[in-house]
């Protein structure tokens, strides 16, 4: 039995509980291909979308890109509107593994970078997410991963060790700003590999 090593589980959310991306919303809204890659490309850039992470209005975000774009405004606005549609829904593999680690009594925790306002509706949607037994989202704290400080921020509200902390996120970059502030962080790549690189630090799932 390998000795455990670490006493709490950190999940990031996009990408790991939760199957999201704009194409699921466009692929009906935009059918032509060049023209839907273009739109998410250069109208509602990954960089637009991040702001909300970090805490900016859906509102404002909106009406900005709207002033800009007014070509495309049912479209600028369905990226609010439409959210939901963007979520295909939660990787079952992974809430297993979550489900797993509770029934064991391994306290839980959300680390996203996901907009304040939509993290909200996300949460009525998937009521997993309301399971956690602590949460810091970027959007309410208006800091975002990599950022060292939204790291510190779940280490201080939880009183967490961080050598004793593991956290899995499907972003590298995300992985190695964990890292900097000492949390046992790793790449996020799939359920199995989860369960595999948590029994190596004594957690059996």
């Amino acid at each position: 039995m390998t000795e455990r090593t670490i006493d709490v589980v950190v999940f990031d959310i996009g990408g790991v509980l939760l199957d999201w991306s704009p194409t699921y919303l466009y692929a009906d809204l935009i059918p032509d291909d060049q023209a839907r890659t273009h739109f998410l490309t250069n109208v509602t850039t990954p960089a637009w979308n991040h702001k909300q992470d970090e805490g900016r209005p859906w509102a404002e975000a909106i009406e900005e890109l709207t002033s800009l774009h007014p070509e495309h405004s049912e479209w600028i606005e369905a990226y609010d509107t439409g959210w939901l549609k963007m979520v295909k829904g939660v990787f079952e593999d992974t809430v297993a593994v979550l489900t797993d680690l509770q029934a064991l009594g391994i306290p839980t925790y959300a680390l996203t970078n996901f907009s304040g306002e939509k993290w909200g509706v996300a949460k009525d949607a998937f009521p997993i997410l309301t399971h956690f037994d602590g949460e810091v989202v970027s959007g309410m704290e208006q800091t975002v991963k990599p950022d060292e400080k939204i790291y510190r921020i779940l280490i201080d509200r939880y009183g967490l060790d961080p050598a004793r902390t593991f956290y899995t996120d499907d972003m590298q970059y995300n992985v190695d700003g964990a890292r900097t502030v000492g949390l046992d962080a790793e790449l996020f790549s799939g359920a199995t590999e989860l369960r595999t690189q948590l029994r190596s630090r004594g957690i059996s799932v």
